[in-house]
């Protein structure tokens, strides 16, 4: 097998991968509401994501003791940053099968590959936005004095963020290989 047919095998593994991530990511976190044993985090498989973990992991939450509506608003609401890690995974997908064509100097490439850095900064400001009102909403029904905001700031948000502005740089680097390619191609 020849290198460029590897290069798009692989392509099209990793848009056939971004795809099935977003149904996964998707379908987990809202489980992990509505069947404690999924997301639990003691005893538990442990089976959600950040900002869910973080919620479900509070001491004296008691999943089960919620109201259905009060489960459906807690995977809505921490959904809230994965539609945004879904909206990038989506690009991530249309980049790859724009790859696996052969398209490796399409001009398109730069808005998808900026697109996803742009999402991976909205999907932390999300999550970090999302916390206080998610633990807010699971604890609202408790009386007074047992009510919970909480804020976290983890050093891996840091991290996610340089990755992000690193996505984005990386972006206007194809878009400069793509007028390059382009001026290169006119000359031949």
């Amino acid at each position: 097998m020849s290198h460029p047919d590897r290069l798009a095998r692989g392509s099209q593994y990793i848009a056939a991968t971004a795809l099935v991530l977003v149904v996964v990511m998707l379908a987990l976190n809202t489980a992990a509401w509505f069947f404690p044993a999924l997301g639990a985090v003691d005893g538990g498989m442990g089976l959600s994501f950040s900002l869910s973990h973080r919620i479900l992991g509070m001491e004296g939450l008691e999943l089960a003791g919620l109201a259905w509506w009060q489960q459906l608003g807690a995977a809505l609401i921490s959904a809230i940053p994965l539609l945004a890690m879904a909206y990038g995974l989506l690009h991530l997908r249309s980049l790859f099968q724009q790859y696996a064509c052969g398209n490796y100097f399409a001009h398109s490439a730069y808005g998808h590959m900026e697109k996803i850095g742009r999402t991976i900064a909205a999907w932390v400001v999300l999550d970090f936005a999302s916390e206080p009102v998610l633990s807010y909403w699971v604890t609202m029904l408790k009386p007074i004095g047992h009510r919970v905001i909480t804020l976290s700031l983890e050093p891996s948000v840091f991290l996610a963020l340089f990755v992000a502005a690193c996505v984005v740089v990386i972006a206007r680097i194809l878009l400069r290989a793509s007028d390059l390619h382009v001026e290169n191609q006119q000359f031949v």
